[in-house]
């Protein structure tokens, strides 16, 4: 149980490896006099940096699709997995993944009876983020939900109203069925929609377009309605930062409708993490969130790779960096995908924590999945990092880690050896 604390002097450790265990726990004492000969590491609780939100992952129409497929007792069995206390409880849930053009019909239909669900399971509340990806054919300039495109017109005209009046409209009925949403983006990858195939639904907006839209239309639609739903700008890879953040944030009234800055993690490899900390300093009071991230993407292997312990550290190793950089939570992109790593409409095949066979009425937890874990079942929102010092660098060894202040006043220690 994550939630039981050890005794005074004590610590309990869970621990995942690629030799097979998963999560397995034991506990020890503090000894206050060891001379340790190797690698120390000296918590300080005195320095206090960002408020974590959490981590979580995507509904979308392809995982509810997948879940559905399996059985009654299965579904059960996969959303206790991920949402239970007692398995892995993610608190943040993303609508994201488009099976089908026709996903804002579907997607009400698939994903209410599982957030509901879901909902029952956890002990904390569920923070759900939504995210657009593209408006109707008719609001575009090319005419068409698919390929590249723009809002039409300009800021605070009737296009614009009415695609930030679509924002409402949607929470609206959403809150007609006891679902609410904790945001929303403004879009999803606004810019990478000019770089993605013609056949994928999107729409671009430039840094500069995205702020006039949130001053002229969206900010104050979402003031003006009943929900205390928030905004996240960017919502894209962090190669844009701190540019993009300095373009919205820098007006006075984008910052006061916006409450955060959403992105991907597609290329951060070739992009230094120090971005993350330039932003932050520009903009404190705006948080930082990692809102998509996936494996086996443009891969020429295969998309899904079942058990690929590798793929689990490419998470840990991620999310390890972002939190030490002012990011206050991280989300996968889908909760649950098939053997191909769909169902994807336009063949986008990618991996997935969970895989489901619903051939054989079975789910396959992944390595990926227990990375997971060892943040989401043990640093809950409002948990706090805090300082934490290596008393020497350890090329050997690769070791990365992050410290957590819990609510309830643990601390927790969580530490990769790559």
């Amino acid at each position: 149980d994550p939630g039981a604390l050890p005794a005074r002097g004590a610590y309990i450790k869970y621990e995942s490896s690629k030799a097979g265990k998963r999560l397995e726990r034991s506990e020890g004492r503090f000894q206050r006099s060891l001379q340790a000969p190797g690698l120390l590491l000296t918590l300080n609780v005195s320095a206090r940096y960002q408020r974590i939100k959490g981590f979580g992952g995507s509904l979308s129409d392809s995982a509810a699709l997948n879940i559905l497929q399996l059985s009654r007792p299965a579904q059960d069995r996969l959303l206790r997995s991920y949402f239970s206390e007692s398995v892995l409880p993610l608190p943040a849930v993303l609508c994201g993944f488009v099976e089908l053009q026709l996903s804002q019909a579907l997607c009400p239909l698939l994903q209410i009876p599982l957030l509901h669900r879901a909902s029952a399971m956890s002990s904390r509340p569920l923070s759900l983020l939504a995210s657009p990806w593209t408006t109707p054919a008719w609001m575009k300039s090319n005419g068409d939900v698919r390929g590249k495109g723009i809002l039409k017109g300009q800021a605070g005209d009737k296009y614009h109203k009415t695609w930030a009046n679509y924002f409402i409209k949607f929470l609206d009925e959403y809150a007609k069925h006891n679902v609410t949403f904790w945001a929303v983006t403004a879009q999803n990858e606004p810019l990478a929609a000019l770089l993605t195939p013609p056949q994928f639904p999107t729409i671009a907006f430039t840094a500069v377009s995205q702020r006039d839209f949130v001053v002229h239309d969206l900010g104050p639609a979402l003031a003006r309605s009943a929900h205390r739903t928030r905004l996240i700008i960017m919502d894209d890879q962090r190669i844009h930062l701190p540019h993009w953040a300095k373009v919205v944030l820098g007006n006075a009234t984008a910052a006061r409708y916006s409450a955060g800055v959403g992105v991907h993690w597609y290329l951060d490899s070739i992009v230094p993490a120090s971005c993350l900390d330039a932003t932050h300093k520009l903009f404190p009071d705006h948080f930082l969130l990692y809102t998509e991230a996936c494996s086996g993407f443009l891969t020429f292997r295969f998309s899904v790779s079942l058990g690929c312990w590798e793929r689990g550290v490419h998470y840990s190793h991620s999310i390890l960096t972002v939190l030490n950089h002012f990011v206050a939570g991280w989300t996968d992109w889908n909760l649950a995908l098939d053997l191909k790593g769909g169902p994807n409409w336009v063949k986008n095949y990618v991996d997935s924590p969970v895989i489901v066979d619903s051939s054989k009425d079975v789910f396959y937890k992944q390595p990926m999945f227990y990375h997971l874990g060892h943040f989401s079942k043990f640093i809950p929102e409002g948990s706090q990092r805090v300082g934490l010092h290596s008393s020497r660098r350890c090329l050997t060894c690769q070791l990365q880690h992050v410290a957590a202040l819990r609510p309830d006043g643990a601390l927790v220690l969580v530490v990769l050896n790559k």
